[in-house]
């Protein structure tokens, strides 16, 4: 008989249960027997060694290979059947469906997948009908859904992925929330950051943090950047670049190049964040856009497309402003309405860390999850 306070938790990759997961993780720990399934062979330096957590290697790929997709789902369902997990939670595309199918076949009681955002949005004809066709079909082995915003939950409706009835969304959003006493302003932190670039306090900064991804909207930034004729505003780019982006966007900038700044990496975003006037997230798709919040938690306004996901994370005209996706000159009005009203800024800036605190906070999303664990489950030190 599976134990119910027994879960595993399903990700592909390490780094997303160190980055989005470990608060809520260590929070179930402390009701439940919790392990977490991740592909650590090939990221050795995203190791778990957390109190109570324990950790087993699949050998999941994030891109399609089905030679390698059939062996770590074979590995998933005999980890599951010899664990007898009561509940399995799956992260990330590939995980689901390598975890829904595992699950399903090893007859786990509780099936729960949390889509935080879709890969086929961007991608036109058979490849999307593909994508998202892969989407739907593991759904349908879940016993339950999550998704990290409002606005996606919707979409996935509308797409027919899924039911109404079958999916929700914990809280007010986000995959984790934010860590309000990591994400907070810090004048002392922002001038010694400003001062590593050489920015002086008269320098407007536009910051981009996440990965260098043409889906991220950064051609876009680029290209609005370099019309925004001001010497004093500058673009910090913030991130691995997946796809050497680096010289195409320094040639796209032109004279303004000297201007952008990139760091391919930071474990303190919360210290880049502090030093910047004006977070952007141009994206094309997003699940939530939980870097929106946390730079909303540090008192930085936001500007950001207009898709859903990202129009939970910014209220528009209020905690930042939205434009059209691809609008380049959409974007360029927006940023240059805030790099021009230091008040606005300020204003924006302010609303967004109060809505940061009043809704999106990690501990109110941590308890969210374990009272749904608690509810789902039935398990209690008590239960026999």
């Amino acid at each position: 008989m599976n134990s119910k306070n027994k879960i595993c938790i399903v990700v592909a990759t390490p780094m997303t249960a160190h980055v989005f997961l470990k608060d809520q993780i260590l929070g179930l720990s402390n009701d439940f027997e919790v392990t977490v399934a991740a592909n650590f062979s090939e990221n050795p330096g995203y190791m778990i060694n957390w109190d109570k957590v324990r950790t087993v290697d699949i050998p999941i790929a994030r891109p399609i290979k089905p030679a390698k997709d059939l062996k770590a789902l074979f590995k998933l369902f005999l980890f599951f059947r010899k664990n007898r997990f009561y509940a399995v939670h799956s992260i990330t595309p590939k995980a689901g469906l390598l975890c829904m199918i595992a699950g399903f076949l090893a007859r786990i009681p509780i099936r729960i997948h949390t889509f935080t955002g879709q890969v086929w949005v961007t991608r036109k004809g058979i490849v999307r009908r593909l994508l998202k066709n892969i989407d739907r079909f593991f759904a349908s082995f879940a016993t339950h859904v999550y998704t990290d915003s409002p606005s996606q939950l919707d979409f996935l409706v509308e797409n027919k992925v899924i039911s109404f009835d079958k999916i929700k969304v914990l809280g007010d959003g986000s995959i984790s929330g934010v860590d309000l006493k990591r994400f907070q302003p810090d004048f002392l932190c922002r001038q010694q950051i400003r001062d590593s670039f050489g920015f002086t306090e008269e320098c407007v900064v536009i910051l981009f943090l996440g990965r260098m991804n043409p889906d991220k909207g950064i051609v876009d930034l680029v290209r609005a950047f370099k019309k925004i004729n001001n010497n004093n505003v500058h673009l910090l780019m913030v991130g691995p670049d997946d796809g050497c982006t680096h010289a195409q966007l320094l040639e796209i900038a032109g004279p303004c190049s000297s201007r952008i700044h990139f760091r391919d990496y930071t474990s303190e975003p919360e210290k880049i964040m502090g030093a910047a006037d004006i977070f952007c997230l141009p994206s094309y798709r997003e699940g939530f856009g939980s870097v929106v919040i946390e730079a909303a938690a540090c008192g930085i306004p936001s500007v950001a497309s207009k898709i859903y996901g990202l129009t939970d994370a910014v209220v528009d005209g209020s905690t930042g402003l939205l434009f059209p996706p691809g609008d380049v000159d959409g974007l360029v009005f927006a940023l240059q309405k805030l790099v021009e009203n230091f008040v606005l800024r300020k204003q924006m800036g302010d609303a967004a860390r109060i809505r940061a605190v009043d809704l999106f906070s990690q501990e109110r999303l941590t308890g969210a999850m374990l009272a749904e664990y608690l509810t789902l489950t039935g398990y209690s030190y008590h239960s026999d």
